[in-house]
């Protein structure tokens, strides 16, 4: 793993005169040079739309657009590749849910179930769906350690419970869910289930049809990939009874006058001229990390975990939020120093050249039921190192020193 920071141009460089140390991959991760350089070999060789066009550079266009389904499908173990959906990212997906499977199979007194740990992807479409339709929006609790309280689970869970989403893998606590004992209670309940993975299929083996997931949404840009491009996988069955959230071209079958008839799924959603190079650029870093293998991406990142976080834990006044113990955290690891606000301490890591993310992270209803402002953020990914760690930790004692010299 440790020749994999040399794919990798961006992290070759200087921040505040310190060289950078990249710890923010739950909001996006960089790139390697083989998947820019696939985004580069289209514009330059390939350019052109998709499946309308009988010419060889239109072909070529389709061809490798419609490989990158096949990988998608192959890379989350879809059944079918008609299962993948292409589209802006995991917001757009969760939206799409919202305003079309939502919008047709959720009635008033009807129940949609989240939890406390969600992203704010994972809570606003249901908002709005639930005050559209007067359904009701239901939270599951946490446990003290932060992971999903699954006896409150079950108890929420009704006749009347038509969705639940849940996400795989949490944005601020670290905690991987156990989706496929949710899906199983929620199917008791004749309710369908929707899981967030935006976390978690850039960091583990993720098998769609295990989790027997109806849906699953998650973004290219936190594995490797670019911006802008994202998959919802969606049961076939399911798909095919479901009305597309856009209109246009490309998802048309037959156009009259009065009236339409579409394509059959995938195509029926992906109105418009796709992101034909994000698709293409996705499908490259499926390949890079495919070319690792998962389960070695995820024994990597565990062993970054198992060394940052009792270290972590041991400096004086650091607050961990989500498991303390390593084996049940990912590498997203929320937390606060005392007498130090979140921003101040992420502005004072940025000065040594050290990239955190701090805030609500997008998830103001954990923060709250936390009862407290904000946290600082790592997230670890395969291009760090246990050198980094050491260096992190290093700048944390000594903004600790500073702070309480100076404002003691």
């Amino acid at each position: 793993m440790k020749t994999i920071r040399h794919d990798f141009p961006i992290l070759n460089q200087t921040v505040n005169g310190q060289e950078l140390l990249y710890f923010d991959s739950a909001a996006t991760s960089q790139k390697p040079q083989y998947v820019i350089d696939s985004l580069v070999n289209y514009y330059q060789n390939n350019n052109a739309n998709v499946h309308r066009g009988i010419y060889e550079l239109s072909e070529r266009a389709t061809q490798q657009y419609e490989q990158a389904r096949d990988k998608v499908q192959k890379f989350i173990h879809a059944q079918k590749r008609e299962e993948v959906l292409f589209t802006r990212g995991t917001t757009e997906s969760l939206n799409w849910l919202a305003s079309t499977y939502g919008a047709e199979n959720v009635k008033q007194g009807d129940e949609i179930l989240i939890s406390y740990m969600e992203h704010h992807s994972n809570i606003v479409p249901w908002q709005q769906l639930a005050q559209r339709v007067g359904a009701h929006l239901k939270y599951v609790e946490l446990n003290d350690d932060g992971t999903l309280n699954m006896a409150d689970l079950e108890r929420k869970i009704t006749d009347k419970t038509k969705i639940v989403s849940i996400t795989h893998a949490s944005n601020v606590l670290g905690v991987v869910n156990p989706i496929k004992t949710i899906a199983k209670i929620a199917h008791k309940h004749d309710a369908i289930m929707i899981a967030d993975g935006a976390q978690s299929v850039p960091h583990m083996r993720v098998d769609v049809q295990d989790m027997d997931v109806d849906f699953f949404a998650f973004s290219g840009h936190k594995m490797l990939g670019p911006t802008g491009i994202g998959v919802l996988y969606g049961k076939h069955d399911i798909l095919e009874n479901m009305k597309p959230a856009q209109f246009g071209g490309e998802m048309i079958e037959l156009v009259d006058l009065q009236e339409a008839t579409f394509q059959p799924s995938p195509w029926r959603f992906e109105a418009g001229t796709p992101n034909i190079a994000g698709a293409i650029a996705l499908g490259s870093a499926i390949d890079y990390l495919t070319n690792i293998g998962m389960k070695e991406v995820e024994n990597y990142e565990q062993s970054l975990v198992d060394y940052a976080l009792p270290k972590l834990k041991s400096i004086a006044g650091v607050t961990i939020y989500g498991p303390q113990n390593s084996e049940q955290h990912s590498g997203v690891i929320a937390f606060n120093l005392a007498g130090v606000h979140a921003h101040d301490l992420a502005t004072a890591l940025d000065q040594e050249g050290i990239e955190v993310r701090a805030g609500h992270h997008c998830a103001q209803p954990l923060i709250k039921y936390l009862n407290i402002a904000a946290t600082v953020r790592i997230s670890l990914y395969i291009y760090n190192t246990r050198e980094e760690i050491d260096r992190f930790l290093s700048v944390i004692e000594d903004i600790k020193e500073y702070f309480n010299r100076e404002f003691a």
